[in-house]
């Protein structure tokens, strides 16, 4: 399936405080496999194919450790080429004995680690479209066993060392304090359909007929706070539109919800009912 392709709307890149900049660096580097595009004292720009930033990671003067029960990230997740990609990311994190979690999701496949603050990552690969059944506009997904021999068979001889440079970020998971304005936000604000609400507190959002572009759920507590901004953790994340009419059209509609949206140097910013913050970039 074509992510890149209008009129889908996408998550671009994903910004992160994190309380050690160089920590966190080692961490993306080694054990993730990312590139340096640019680097400041307190701020990284990471990329898989050494021109596309896909996550940024900055380390705040005042930053305090993750807070507990609050609003912000579930898990960024990066989306691999191939299988066998996933399989060399498996083999990789079992060679450094990093840990990590994994499941079969049906509509793909995925591995699941925390960088050193906590932070979620989810590694996954998808299965072919054609393989995904649908049924009243909800596809379904669950969550079972990876059967990780299976898996590392597709493995390959050399060490893994980078992303591969067709990495994307596939979607993005967030924690949120409640489902109902959550839903009236995503739907009725961005455009977003709702394909799968059959797991307990939680909602998946897509365009174009994806398994999910963006997860929402409110597994921190209904009604849980939104986290200071110096806090480790989510910054804001990049929601790319095809095109400036079909950016209008949603600030146009997020008007009309009543939802926050202002211009900050260029940049146009959102925040969904929970406060996560979304940039709509074209």
């Amino acid at each position: 399936m074509t992510l890149r392709k209008a009129p889908y709307i996408f998550v671009g890149q994903v910004d992160l405080n994190v309380q050690n900049l160089e920590r966190s660096l080692t961490f993306y580097q080694n054990v993730i496999g990312f590139q340096v595009l640019e680097q400041t004292n307190n701020k990284a720009v990471l990329t898989a194919d050494g021109k596309t930033p896909l996550l940024v990671i900055e380390q705040p003067d005042d930053v305090i450790p993750k807070q507990p029960r609050t609003t912000g990230l579930f898990h960024f997740a990066l989306l691999l080429p191939k299988r066998a990609d996933l399989a060399n990311v498996l083999k990789h994190l079992i060679t450094i004995q990093y840990p990590i979690g994994a499941s079969d999701h049906i509509v793909s496949e995925a591995l699941y680690l925390n960088d050193p603050d906590g932070n979620g990552i989810e590694i996954y690969t998808d299965r072919p479209a054609s393989t995904w059944t649908w049924q009243d506009g909800k596809v379904s997904m669950a969550t079972e066993q990876l059967n990780a021999e299976n898996l590392l068979q597709e493995a390959g001889d050399a060490e893994f060392k980078v992303l591969p440079a067709g990495t994307l970020m596939g979607h993005i998971h967030l924690h949120v304090s409640e489902l109902e304005k959550t839903a009236e936000y995503y739907h009725e604000g961005l455009g977003f359909d709702i394909v799968n609400d059959t797991y307990p507190q939680a909602l998946f959002v897509s365009t174009g007929g994806y398994h999910h572009h963006i997860g929402l759920n409110t597994w921190n507590g209904i009604g849980a706070s939104t986290p200071p901004v110096n806090s480790v953790g989510l910054i804001s994340f990049k929601l790319i539109f095809p095109n400036e009419e079909a950016r209008k059209i949603v600030l146009e509609q997020l008007e009309k919800i009543g939802a926050f949206v202002q211009e900050e140097n260029g940049i146009i910013i959102s925040k969904d009912p929970s406060g996560n913050q979304i940039q709509l970039s074209v």
